[in-house]
């Protein structure tokens, strides 16, 4: 009554207070660690070793960034589709095999990135996320796309270099808002024509394939302000690539603007021509 507090009373007391957390709900600690940044929702459960997710998370449902990136989750639950208001989502560098297709259900997602897993396929669904804007799909075991992602017509953005793809999916070609195509090291062996729609294209990155010759539709590209198909099996280059004026120079810096062509087998007069720079082989191709 009134006495001093026992040691392992003050004890408690003390471990109580070093570890508030103990005495909330599993989904109120993790909403704690829960940011606004620029206005979002943010959630990092980065380099956490998970290998699973805690059922709890699924209760957040106002998040709307979350990264789950760097972990070594190999599924994710179906329960995804709960967080609706997500519009970024980071799953990469985990050891996911697929991807559920409750994903489909993010109607509000703009940006997911997923490369670095052991995707063989993405599924159908993923077409519905009608709002991605970014998708990045690299460094997995793709061979191809569902044609359902014909529906993302506002993709700006879209990565699947680092996979088993041995030609453009059909679908890529109706993502007529595309800026940016990457496809390096997979195992392509042509680009069809239909890569002319994709008219608002800048960077097309295709090096590392196994490319023997570049399509006269792709000189209708005239946005294009890189164009890299170094290290591939290219001898010629058509007549009308003088067109794609936005290719300034002849580039050797990965991040540079221009044409990359280096580490082709290109035929004896192209590869005279080029020691002149770009604006000699387009005065060549043009002079032809």
């Amino acid at each position: 009554m009134g006495g001093k507090k026992s040691k392992q009373s003050v004890a408690d007391d003390a471990r109580k207070s070093a570890c508030p957390d103990e005495n909330l709900p599993t989904v109120e600690r993790i909403r704690k660690h829960m940011t606004k940044h620029f206005g979002y929702s943010v959630l990092s459960l980065a380099r956490r070793g998970m290998l699973d997710l805690p059922e709890e998370l699924w209760e957040l449902t106002e998040l709307q960034k979350l990264n789950l990136s760097l972990n070594a989750l190999r599924s994710v639950p179906s329960s995804l589709g709960l967080l609706q208001n997500l519009v970024v989502l980071n799953l990469w560098g985990n050891q996911l095999t697929s991807l559920p297709p409750e994903i489909g259900q993010l109607r509000n997602l703009k940006v997911l990135f997923a490369y670095r897993n052991r995707l063989s396929e993405v599924p159908e669904e993923l077409g519905c996320c009608s709002k991605l804007e970014v998708l990045s799909l690299a460094n997995n075991q793709l061979t191809g796309l569902p044609p359902s992602l014909s529906a993302l017509a506002g993709l700006k953005k879209l990565n699947l270099s680092h996979n088993h793809i041995t030609h453009i999916p059909g679908c890529v070609y109706t993502m007529k808002s595309l800026v940016f195509l990457q496809l390096a090291c997979n195992r392509l062996e042509n680009i069809a024509d239909q890569i002319q729609a994709l008219a608002d294209l800048k960077i097309l990155i295709v090096e590392g394939n196994c490319i023997h010759s570049l399509p006269k539709m792709l000189c209708r590209l005239t946005k294009l302000e890189l164009l890299n198909v170094d290290f591939n099996d290219i001898q010629n280059v058509p007549e009308e690539m003088h067109r794609l004026r936005r290719l300034e120079k002849l580039a050797c810096h990965p991040l540079d603007k221009g044409l990359h062509i280096m580490h082709n087998p290109l035929l004896k007069p192209i590869k005279e021509v080029l020691d002149g720079g770009l604006q000699a082989l387009y005065s060549y191709l043009k002079a032809t």
